[in-house]
Formats: structure tokens, C-alpha cells, sequence
């Protein structure tokens, strides 16, 4: 029992939307105020609202022509309570945002235009008053619409999370490839090495000890030299630079399906600053993938006088709605750039772009 509570009654990618909406069986109560119910009434009012919410529950998980049998379920109770109390649009409401489940979208608005319909022609022969139908269609239909299109983005979206997730997925898989050969390539010569120098050692240990200890000392060396190139790829793994963040943003947009536009100066810039660069390319990306619903990005590199200057706009939604919301990865950025004693302006441009960030750096020159 306590299994069955807990379980989520509508899917969590729907949030607590669904259970609001429930409270537009309020209008019910409408005819109340000025009638007073008859205890038959109220006993099937309470019937049908015990009946409903099963198969309003069940619509969210059914697949199928399960579906059609919900909308179909609660579009007639709609019309059957519709003599007795016009409330009963609201259950014709609830079937029209029910065809949004229907995974084809071609049923999905033909099934609205036939609860459309289905409600005109039973209005029309029962001669049902325009407290009813009223309602019925005007509330219905644009909800249906709005719930199919909301269906369609969210499935978007998650289909696109999920693209992503499997480029930083096979991206992560490419590089500890590339790590597995690069190690293989730096240590498997040195140990080879040192492997022929001691086993010769060992040889010389009583023939020739003068040679022996030459043999140790060449040993000891190449170690050295071999721990100094592990640290320094090690290095080169933890700081991958501005040049692989770039080749990873082409590849995460282009799972995205945004074009990428690269105008990127070639120049050579102290680590700190390029560890910076990457970063804010890398934060700029996830929030265009995630929040700007963008077809087109453009990167811009340069070094214009003692400054460095990055520039990455999109055409999102940023430019029409003018808002520009800065959470954690805006203002960690913001934070590291000031750092460095750089400026970062983020702002919208409805007649270029959606999002531009201009982020700039000074260089020093180097003595």
C-alpha cells in the first residue's frame, strides 16, 4: 500500500502541473451558489470524480489505443453531465489536453479536432445551453493545441539531453583512448629501456663494476626522465586548453543540431588566461544548449592591443524575451575574468542575435 502512494502518479517531467489543474472542477460548484443539489446529484458528482481521476492518471502512462479510450471516456462524461450541470466542459477540457500523449503529432491534432467536433454535434442534437459548449470549445481546443505543442518541446528537449549525453559520452570514451595510447607510446619505449639497462647490469654486477654502476646511472636517469614526461602529459590531460574545448563545443553543437560559426585568431597567450577562455567557451556552450533553443552560434576570437577579447553570441530566445537570467556558471565566470582583472558584458540583441557575451582579458607582455 505505502508502494502505491509513494509511486509517482503522473511522470515527474511533468512536475506538480498536473495535480494544479485538477482544480478547475471548482466551475461544478458555479451552479451550486444559486441551486441547491439534490443528494442524487452530489452522489454522482462524487461517483464521476472518483471514476475520473483513475483514467486521468492512467492517460499519462498508456501508450496506444488506450489513449483514444481515455479521451474517448472523458469526453462522454463531459457531455452526459452537460443537461445537468455545464461544470461538465471541464471533463471535455481534460480530453482535448489528453490527444497531447498521442506520440504522432498528425493524430494528436486530428483527435483534438474530433473532440472538437464531438462536442458542436452533441451540443447541437441534445440542444445543450451555451454555458456548455461555450466553453467547451473555446477553453478546449486552444488548450489541446498548447498541450500538444508543450508535448512536443519537452520530448525535444529530452531527446536532445540525451543526444548530448551520448557525445559526452563518446567524447570521454575518445579521450581515455587517447590517453591509453599516449601512455602506451611515452612509457612503453623507457620502460623497455630500463628493462635491457638492468638485466645488462645485472651481468656487469661481477664481470665489470665500474660498468655496472655506468648501467644504474643511465637507469636512474631515464626513471627521471620518464616520471618528468608522465607529470607533464599528466598536466596536459588536466588543462586540455582553449584549442580542445573549441573542437568539444563544435562537437556538442553539432549533436545539437546549432551551426558554428569559428573566426579564432591564432596566438599564443599565457596558461592562465587560456584556462579561463576554456572554461567560459565551455559554460557559454552548456547554456546555449540547454536554455537558448539557438540554430546558430558564433565564436569570435582576437587579440586587439594588450587585451584578449572572446565573443560568443547566438539567435536563441534571449534576443525576443530581452531577459538574461545569470546563475551559477555566469557569475563563476564573471568571478575568474574580474581574477584577472578583465571585464564580462552578457546582453541581448533582438536585431543580430539572441545572446551576445563579450568577455576580454589583459595580456601582459611578456620580458
Amino acid at each position: 500500500m505505502l508502494s502505491t502512494l509513494s509511486f509517482p502518479w503522473v511522470p515527474v517531467r511533468y512536475g506538480k502541473a498536473p495535480y494544479f489543474w485538477l482544480f478547475s472542477f471548482a466551475i461544478f460548484g458555479w451552479k451550486y451558489l444559486y441551486v441547491a443539489p439534490n443528494s442524487q446529484e452530489l452522489i454522482a458528482l462524487t461517483l464521476s470524480l472518483l471514476f475520473f481521476l483513475p483514467v486521468y492518471f492512467y492517460s499519462f502512462w498508456c501508450s496506444g489505443w488506450r489513449i483514444y479510450a481515455c479521451i474517448v471516456t472523458v469526453c462522454a462524461m463531459g457531455i452526459i453531465w452537460a443537461p445537468y450541470n455545464f461544470g461538465g466542459s471541464t471533463f471535455c477540457i481534460f480530453a482535448a489536453t489528453m490527444t497531447a500523449r498521442l506520440p504522432d503529432t498528425r493524430k494528436a491534432y486530428l483527435t483534438l479536432l474530433a473532440v472538437g467536433m464531438a462536442i458542436m454535434i452533441a451540443s447541437i442534437l441534445m440542444k445543450l445551453e451555451t454555458f456548455f459548449w461555450v466553453p467547451a470549445i473555446i477553453f478546449s481546443i486552444p488548450s489541446g493545441i498548447g498541450a500538444i505543442m508543450g508535448e512536443r518541446l519537452s520530448r525535444s528537449n529530452e531527446n536532445l539531453i540525451a543526444k548530448q549525453q551520448e557525445v559526452e559520452y563518446l567524447a570521454a570514451l575518445s579521450e581515455r583512448e587517447r590517453i591509453a595510447r599516449d601512455l602506451h607510446d611515452l612509457l612503453g619505449h623507457t620502460l623497455s629501456v630500463i628493462t635491457l639497462k638492468a638485466e645488462l647490469a645485472g651481468k656487469l654486477l661481477d664481470r665489470n663494476p665500474e660498468a655496472c654502476k655506468k648501467e644504474i646511472h643511465d637507469i636512474e636517469h631515464t626513471a627521471r626522465q620518464a616520471l618528468a614526461e608522465v607529470r607533464a602529459a599528466v598536466i596536459g590531460y588536466r588543462a586540455t586548453g582553449l584549442g580542445h574545448e573549441l573542437q568539444s563545443a563544435k562537437n556538442t553543437l553539432d549533436a545539437a543540431q546549432v551551426a558554428l560559426l569559428c573566426d579564432v585568431e591564432q596566438f599564443t597567450m599565457p596558461q592562465n588566461l587560456e584556462n579561463v577562455l576554456a572554461l567560459a567557451v565551455r559554460e557559454a556552450i552548456t547554456n546555449i544548449i540547454r536554455h537558448a533553443q539557438a540554430s546558430q552560434c558564433h565564436i569570435q576570437l582576437q587579440r586587439q592591443g594588450s587585451h584578449i577579447v572572446l565573443k560568443i553570441s547566438d539567435n536563441g530566445i534571449a534576443g525576443k524575451t530581452g531577459v538574461v537570467h545569470k546563475g551559477s556558471g555566469l557569475n563563476g565566470m564573471s568571478e575568474r575574468v574580474h581574477a584577472l582583472g578583465g571585464s564580462l558584458q552578457v546582453s541581448t540583441k533582438p536585431d543580430i542575435t539572441g545572446l551576445h557575451l563579450e568577455l576580454s582579458l589583459p595580456m601582459k607582455e611578456e620580458t
